[in-house]
Order: structure tokens, then C-alpha cells, then sequence
């Protein structure tokens, strides 16, 4: 898919990947892009079009489509951590909005722009997704959980929104070097770096982003049989 001159929605566009995605979007030649933030406020940059959206907030993504009803590229990057949730006890509450943010957010989102990229050729939906879409963290099991149901949500998209010609990309990474991983001291790749090999694959027709080595040696693993 040609990016220049596309129209794009990022989510969470305020910050980290989001915003290296709108960054990337507008290097690549796109023609407007759409900034989805929960407060519009905090989006910077002149060429971008600030637009409320809170991924669990049904007014806000209906709003959301009838104002961007031109979009021939949606990246779906809204996202959170599990807070504080343990593997073994404390509350769970910070898995269920991870949950409700992560999987039934972008959910929502796909469910509201399909049939918009369906009326401009198909376009492209991409999902940031983690290289724990497909292995547990018990350190962080909600956060992974939630990485995991939003795989298998990309995949069913993959196979449903073939026909109208959408496609779907889904973008595995380790760790990136933005705030939400501000406490991990493991190895991280840039925001920019996720981005460009993004738009990459946009471009090129690729289903698949593995951004990173760490996400690349998991892939080739999962055959294996699991460790005790």
C-alpha cells in the first residue's frame, strides 16, 4: 500500500510509539493524520489533526468515525500496563483495565473503522502488539494476558477482513524505550525504530512486524516444547 497521500488514525498518538507513528506517517508522505488521544490537548505538532478518543469510550470512537470518516490507515497503538497486578495475589483490577484497554479497546476501534477502510479500497489496520502476545510474563501476567487475547484479535481480523481487501498487520516488539517500559533494565528498542519497520511493512503488503532480535528468536521458539 502506497502511504503518500493516505489518510491515518493512530490511537494513542500522544506520546511513545504513537507518536513515532505519526512522525513516521507524515515522513512517509501521508496526507493528513488523525492524532486519537484521551485528551487532544497533549498531541503536538502543527500538521496533525488532534482528536479526542478514549478506546473505551463508545461516544468517543463513534464520534471518532463520523469526524475521520476518510481513513485509508488505522494503527491501533492505545495501550496500558497491568499496574500493579500480581501473578498470586493483590488486586486485579489493573488486569481487567488492561483488558478492557489492550483487547476489547482495540476491538471497538476495528469494529467502528472496517467498513470506513472498506469504502477506500480496504486500506490497512495495524495492531502494536508485544512479543508477549505470545509467551507469559509472570512479572507482569495481565499486561501479557491481554498482549495474547489482542494477537488472536489481529489474526481473526487478518482472516474476516480478507475479502474487503483490509490489510492487517500486526507489529511484535520487546521492549521499547518509552515510558511505559520506564522501570523494565532490559534491553530496548527506539519508539522510531518500531515505526519505521511499520511503515515498511505497510508499504510492502507484509502481515508481520518481529521489530526486534529478542521478538524474532521467540517466534522461532514456539515450536519447541515449553520449559518447566
Amino acid at each position: 500500500m502506497d502511504i503518500k497521500g493516505s489518510v491515518a488514525l493512530v490511537t494513542g498518538a500522544n506520546r511513545g510509539i504513537g507518536h513515532a507513528f505519526v512522525r513516521a506517517l507524515i515522513e512517509y508522505g501521508a496526507a493528513k493524520v488523525y492524532a486519537g488521544a484521551r485528551d487532544p490537548a497533549t498531541v503536538t505538532g502543527e500538521d496533525l489533526i488532534p482528536l479526542r478518543l478514549d478506546v473505551t469510550n463508545p461516544e468517543d470512537i463513534a464520534a471518532a468515525g463520523a469526524t475521520a470518516d476518510d481513513v485509508t490507515i488505522v494503527i491501533n497503538n492505545a495501550g496500558i500496563s497491568s499496574g500493579d497486578t500480581g501473578l498470586l495475589e493483590g488486586s486485579l483490577d489493573g488486569a481487567r483495565q488492561a483488558m478492557e484497554v489492550n483487547y476489547f479497546g482495540t476491538w471497538a476501534v476495528c469494529r467502528a473503522f472496517a467498513p470506513i477502510l472498506q469504502r477506500h479500497e480496504g486500506g490497512a489496520l495495524v495492531n502494536m502488539l508485544s512479543m508477549t502476545s505470545w509467551t507469559g510474563r509472570p512479572d507482569f501476567p495481565g499486561y501479557a494476558a491481554s498482549k495474547a487475547a489482542q494477537w488472536s484479535l489481529t489474526d481473526s481480523l487478518r482472516q474476516g477482513l480478507r475479502e474487503q481487501g483490509t490489510l492487517v498487520v500486526g507489529v511484535h516488539a520487546g521492549f521499547a524505550d518509552t515510558g511505559l517500559s520506564a522501570r523494565i533494565d532490559e534491553p530496548k528498542i527506539t519508539a522510531a525504530e518500531v515505526a519505521e519497520q511499520t511503515m515498511q511493512a505497510i508499504a510492502n503488503g507484509r502481515t508481520e512486524v518481529l521489530a526486534d532480535e529478542p521478538t524474532r528468536q521467540l517466534k522461532a521458539s514456539l515450536s519447541q516444547t515449553p520449559q518447566r
